[in-house]
């Protein structure tokens, strides 16, 4: 490449990219990140599904609600309503004490 006799263009060209790809790099990281928390759902549900399998000590209003969060849960997820699904799933969670 030729530039007009100003060699200084090729090394600030180089110096401004390796800035950028720590900046990039963790733009990417968070961005996945993201996505993993808002697909956490199923394994909210398992959380949930080992918790109740060791018969917590609940009274029966709790384990009812926690059997309708977590089956309130499991439908959001299915209508790929995270959000909704994570919410439910959380004050599930709570309420077993995990």
């Amino acid at each position: 490449m030729h530039y007009a006799g100003n060699p200084t263009i090729p090394m600030q060209a180089e110096a401004d990219m390796r800035k950028s790809i720590p900046i990039l790099a963790a733009l990417v990281l968070c961005g996945a990140s993201g996505l993993a928390l808002a697909h956490n759902c199923p394994n909210e549900m398992k959380a949930i599904d080992a918790k109740l399998s060791t018969k917590p000590a609940l009274s029966p209003e709790d384990t009812a609600k926690v059997a309708k969060l977590r089956a309130d849960g499991a439908a959001y997820h299915k209508a790929g309503k995270h959000d909704e699904a994570m919410k439910s799933l959380l004050e599930a969670k709570k309420i077993l004490g995990i």
